[in-house]
């Protein structure tokens, strides 16, 4: 409480709780192919979104081939990361969490980019495994969750890997957001060497369209089928007690195109329902699109276009695998799920030095 220097006493005046710096939160992913910012303030169980940032820098473009991030690709994330910074210190926000996911964990020199970055920007990264990646995306995802299912199965397609987790819906549902914070009622997940740049890049040789769609959609098939947890997630969906949550740009896309929007909404694309059979036309269109009309669609445009036939055939060939009827679409996950871990999540008691810099130290809370 201030001092009130004219009376010599505590005044009981206090300042509005959402408008210091020290009230917003930020969780910063950067992923094989985006690196993406959210900026929030809580509000009640969840937050309001102050701010967000998302650049394509393909940090993991010819990581296969070489087991290294090229030079070209780390210019690329140490620009759309200065953008970052800056976003950071002109809202001053108090508490920031930054993570790195497959690019970094796959590459030779991922530990020595993360250093750079830290000492370029002040950013401190945390390289997560795959299994903190699948929890936090269903925990970002958890109200989408429809409130009759028995399960779901959560469909995270990024740049470098495929995220997939089989999850008990009504438990879910029971435990709440603070439940899933606990522990998530993951039943079995995985995370499978399927990603949009590594999958395209590994079947770029074909050098027809149709052919190469085929070829990558196969492919993804027969890398899902090695989830131990598919046979069960398969035969509840195929009973019709299961729905499928989608959280990637290629399932976002396919629902702005499908809705036909003239530019991307987020408040119209988030949490709507994509049927299986409005899925197959709105692929169809892209695939009959080509390079150049992919590119020209206002949803897609040039950056994503030559990496949308690969993300559909990983959610065609997983749909096949889910024969759900219905897909709820998520533009949300990984970053939602690190801000509502910070923000409600067990708190560790420790003492931290500098804990208030601004956007210098990830907070690791949660």
């Amino acid at each position: 409480m201030p001092l009130d220097s004219a009376k010599g006493r505590r005044s009981r005046r206090r300042p509005t709780r959402m408008k210091g710096p020290q009230s917003l939160y930020a969780a910063v992913d950067l992923g094989t192919n985006n690196c993406r910012l959210l900026i929030a303030e809580p509000r009640g169980a969840s937050f309001r979104v102050v701010d967000s940032h998302s650049q394509i820098a393909r940090l993991g473009e010819g990581l296969n081939s070489t087991g290294r991030l090229s030079d070209a690709s780390i210019a690329r994330a140490m620009d759309a990361l200065s953008k970052i910074r800056a976003k950071l210190k002109k809202r001053g926000v108090g508490r920031v969490r930054c993570i790195a996911t497959e690019a970094c964990r796959k590459a030779e020199n991922g530990p020595e980019f993360i250093k750079r970055v830290q000492d370029e920007t002040g950013l401190s990264f945390k390289i997560i495994g795959p299994k903190e990646e699948i929890r936090l995306a269903v925990v970002g995802c958890h109200n989408l969750i429809d409130k009759d299912a028995e399960s779901v199965v959560v469909i995270d397609v990024g740049g470098g890997s495929t995220e997939l987790a089989f999850v008990d819906a009504k438990l879910a549902l029971a435990d709440g957001m603070k439940g899933m914070l606990r522990r998530a009622p993951i039943k079995s997940w995985t995370s499978l060497p399927l990603g949009v740049v590594t999958l395209s890049e590994a079947f770029s040789h074909i050098e027809n369209e149709d052919e190469a769609y085929q070829a990558m959609r196969a492919y993804a098939e027969e890398v899902i089928r090695t989830w131990s947890g598919q046979p069960a997630a398969s035969e509840v969906m195929s009973a019709g007690k299961a729905h499928l949550i989608g959280t990637s740009g290629t399932v976002t896309c396919l629902a702005a195109l499908h809705m036909e929007l003239d530019m991307y909404r987020r408040d119209k694309v988030d949490g709507t329902w994509l049927a299986r059979n409005e899925a197959d036309i709105a692929i169809k269109k892209l695939r009959e699109a080509g390079p150049e009309g992919r590119a020209k669609m206002p949803t897609i445009g040039p950056e994503r276009a030559g990496l949308m036939l690969s993300g559909c055939a990983i959610i065609d060939a997983a749909w096949s695998l889910f024969p759900a009827d219905r897909l709820r679409v998520a533009d949300r996950g990984l970053r939602e799920g690190l801000l509502l871990s910070m923000m409600h999540g067990p708190r560790k008691s420790r003492r931290r030095s500098g804990r208030r810099k601004r956007a210098k130290v990830a907070d690791n809370a949660g």
